[in-house]
């Protein structure tokens, strides 16, 4: 876990190869394509750079001392410590960061990336959350 703002430097290493594959998918494909489209996309682009990723993984959510199967899911898991939710829309919605907080925490992952595809410049749709 990391420790106020600091990740170690194992994971900040995953967090830059994320990052650049973020990139690279969105120069790529560019904006107007569908959310499944890009997380296909960088998927593919994480697994060729030899990273372990997984699709689509059930997120638990315990209340009151019981698991709940309620479906929550990220969109991708990257070498079991960093969380990528995707996304294809025109306007970011103030409660994406909220899911991907919680996400965080209720996975116990340090650190995740909102990553928005339908944008001109790339940076400008990610963002990037710590689990402090």
């Amino acid at each position: 876990m990391p420790i106020g703002d600091l990740l170690s430097p194992d994971v900040e290493l995953i967090c830059t190869q994320v990052v650049d594959a973020g990139f690279k998918v969105h120069d790529k494909m560019q904006p107007g394509l569908l959310e499944s489209v890009y997380e296909a996309c960088l998927f593919y682009e994480l697994k060729k750079r030899g990273l372990r990723v997984e699709r689509q993984v059930p997120v638990p959510v315990f209340y009151d001392g019981e698991k709940l199967d309620i479906g929550f899911r990220m969109d991708l898991l990257v070498e079991a410590c960093v969380v990528i939710e995707v996304k294809a829309v025109e306007t970011m919605n103030p409660v994406f960061p909220l899911i991907l907080k919680n996400y965080l925490r209720l996975a116990n992952k340090p650190v995740g990336f909102l990553m928005n595809f339908n944008v001109a410049k790339f940076k400008d749709g990610l963002k990037r959350i710590i689990n402090n």
